[in-house]
């Protein structure tokens, strides 16, 4: 890793882009479709009945055989997908913890390690690769069943023409209402969310509100376990009085319930047992919206909300002054460091924390097969359906940008507010803790605004777009029967040949439209691609492979840092450190302490070499860290980071990651590290063991 943070950046960007669940982008990608195909199929029955309901009810039932391939295919498809979605999802998930983690990879040497385990992830993907492409092939290929259909009803037809004295033209017109109506509404489906109500529900006005608080906690022979694991028991008959206006510091090694005291005070949970008392009346007898506004929550692992600074201050008062904002953030250490920043308090906190191609040949030696075929059969016909045909690409042309258009404007415009939810769910515990629920609702409410005037717009541009296209192709296809109906009534082409013609002709425009409507998509991928290789090819000025180096066995531990100067690419004009000269002797524990952005996380990177200083230098053991062979020397080092978190995986493999790149770590070692980080006792209470 070196000082050029873009690389990380735009990985965890991409990953970010994960907020928006999946059902939820289909959803909106594909409402448009289903409502333009559910019209499209009403109306191709209702006109059907209008000119002539015997023959429609004859052909209704064969809407089965149509249905059956959609059905079939939709049902292999969605089992495939959702298999290549689970593969995809693992292969994701190491990925997307490789990025998020990536200074406790380089910390541990575990670049291999996690390369290694992301190509076994996708190995099955190749399976079910070629598995999806055998059912798309066949139900494609099975749609050869509406010609089949087609020919049955104009069987039927015929005879009515003969004996019940209807028109051919009705006839067909019927038959190509039925087949495409049918092909219209095949494999359409919609999926419902459900909400429910939670037990504690901090929406319930019932409950007692205390006029003046004094702020004494009392927890009387509590009981608790979480209903995920009911068998494992937090407290039993634990007991704890914190006195008013007294600090206390609840110390323990993991998973002795310090986080779990101030979830049942926030009411998160409820005791199984026992009872929990503020100011003497129990907790269960207070409103929970009024007592979590009571109380002021710094969470374990904070997090922000895609707002500015000043917003996310003001989760803990809403009606908080801009003076009140201000003392808040000193109150936390944050002032300095917040007013550093061009806009201050208003800065968006988030910015601190072949295919195709393949078918496009096919497209293009498949058009002029069909041109030849038709100047073959009937060169007049063709010629004439010919020159329409620009004008059909246009008109489904029009139709795929507009409907790609809809869903792009429509997934955009609902950019932020989705991340917004993503983050309200994800830090649900925050915003309970503030009673922030209606504060949510409003901020959604509010970026919705703009996407519904853009989405009515919309709406009305697609009705009118899709309306005029369609009345163009069928005035095309009046064209071609009103010419065609002249030849033959001339006796210089057969009705044979009409026919012939027109099923060639009948599906050219689409497929031409559907072709150039994955130009942009192709440019898109070829860009997104090239920026894909661009990271791959990028290369490090800090790189731990380089066999150049020295290569100690063991370090003694000193450490010094000479007149360091430093600042992060990202933020040049922000001077973290400027001739900083420290020393830490072997075997003492050294703790730097400051507020935030002092630069305390930045020592340790430096020791690390994620970043190499601009000035000055970094010694351990007296001897310069630029010179040391990087991935030896990061076996000497332990890191716990400053938000802990755990990869994917057994906790057994998770220790194991402080053995970097070995896999021969035995058990004893294991346990003992665990020992040593207090957390063995926990870990052999849940059922997960070692």
């Amino acid at each position: 890793m070196d000082q050029n943070e873009s690389t990380r950046e735009k990985l965890a960007e991409k990953a970010a882009q994960r907020s928006t669940p999946r059902s939820l982008r289909d959803f909106r990608k594909n409402l448009p479709n289903f409502l333009m195909n559910a019209s499209a199929f009403a109306a191709s029955y209702i006109m059907s009945f209008i000119m002539l309901w015997r023959l429609t009810i004859v052909g209704f039932p064969f809407v089965v055989l149509l249905l059956i391939p959609g059905l079939m295919y939709g049902r292999a498809l969605i089992s495939s997908s959702r298999k290549i979605r689970e593969e995809y999802n693992e292969a994701g998930s190491i990925a997307e913890q490789a990025i998020s983690l990536v200074r406790t990879v380089y910390a541990f040497g575990s670049e291999r390690k996690l390369i290694a385990k992301f190509s076994v992830a996708l190995q099955g993907l190749v399976k079910l690769g070629l598995r999806q492409g055998l059912v798309k092939g066949i139900s494609i290929g099975s749609s050869g069943i509406v010609f089949a259909i087609r020919a049955f009803m104009t069987w039927y037809g015929s005879r009515m023409v003969m004996y019940h004295g209807a028109k051919g033209g009705t006839v067909f017109a019927v038959i190509i209402c039925v087949t495409f109506g049918g092909m219209f509404v095949a494999g359409e489906r919609i999926m419902e969310v459900i909400l429910r109500v939670p037990d504690i529900d901090s929406d319930n006005p019932e409950g007692q509100t205390l006029e003046k608080i004094k702020g004494e906690v009392q927890f009387k022979h509590v009981k608790f376990m979480y209903p995920s694991r009911p068998e494992t028991p937090i407290f039993d008959d634990f007991c704890l009085r914190v006195p008013s206006g007294k600090t206390v510091a609840l110390v323990g090694g993991s998973g002795s319930g310090k986080s779990t005291v101030l979830s049942l005070l926030q009411r998160f949970y409820d005791p199984v047992a026992g009872e929990i008392l503020l100011d003497g009346v129990s907790i269960n007898k207070l409103q929970v919206n009024w007592l979590r506004l009571q109380t002021g929550l710094v969470s374990q692992e904070p997090a922000l909300f895609a707002t500015t600074t000043e917003e996310n201050i003001l989760f803990g008062k809403e009606d908080a002054s801009m003076d009140e904002v201000v003392e808040a953030a000193k109150a936390s250490n944050a002032h300095n460091f917040i007013s550093q920043f061009r806009h201050g308090y208003k800065t968006q906190a988030r910015s601190l924390v072949g295919e195709r191609v393949s078918l496009l040949v096919q497209t293009i030696s498949g058009v002029a097969i069909a041109c030849t075929i038709g100047l073959v059969i009937a060169w007049r016909l063709a010629i004439v359906m010919i020159a329409a045909q620009p004008l059909v690409v246009v008109c489904y042309y029009a139709q795929r940008i507009l409907l790609k258009s809809i869903s792009k404007k429509s997934i955009k415009a609902q950019d932020e507010s989705s991340k917004l939810a993503a983050e309200a769910v994800s830090n649900i515990r925050t915003i309970t803790s503030f009673s922030s629920q209606e504060r949510i609702l409003k901020l959604l409410k509010r970026v919705q605004e703009g996407p519904r005037k853009e989405s009515v717009r919309q709406s009305w541009l697609a009705g009118t777009v899709l309306a005029t296209s369609r009345c163009l192709i069928t005035c095309t296809w009046v064209l071609n029967f009103w010419y065609g109906s002249k030849l033959i009534d001339d006796g210089k082409m057969m009705a044979t040949a009409f026919f012939q013609i027109f099923s060639i002709f009948l599906t050219t425009g689409r497929v031409i439209a559907d072709a150039g409507s994955m130009t942009t998509d192709l440019a898109k991928g070829s860009d997104a691609v090239g920026s894909v290789f661009a990271v791959l090819d990028r290369s490090t000025t800090i790189e731990p492979e380089s066999p150049n180096g020295y290569v100690t066995e063991k370090i003694k531990g000193q450490i010094s840092f000479v007149n360091v100067n430093f600042a992060y690419l990202t933020r040049p004009n922000v001077v973290i450190f400027k001739n900083l000269s420290i020393e830490i002797e072997d075997g003492k524990s050294t703790a730097i302490v400051g507020p935030s952005g002092s630069g305390k996380s930045t020592i340790i990177s430096l020791i690390e070499r994620f970043y190499d200083p601009l000035k000055g230098c970094v010694k351990i053991d007296g001897r310069d860290l630029k010179s040391y062979h990087l991935r030896p020397l990061r076996q000497h080092i332990a890191l716990v980071s400053q938000e802990p978190l755990l990869f994917a995986g057994t906790i057994r493999e998770n220790i194991m990651y402080g053995g970097g790149a070995s896999e021969n770590v035995s058990e004893s070692e294991i346990i003992e590290a665990a020992k040593a980080a207090n957390a063995h006792d926990f870990i052999t209470s849940i059922i997960q063991r070692l």
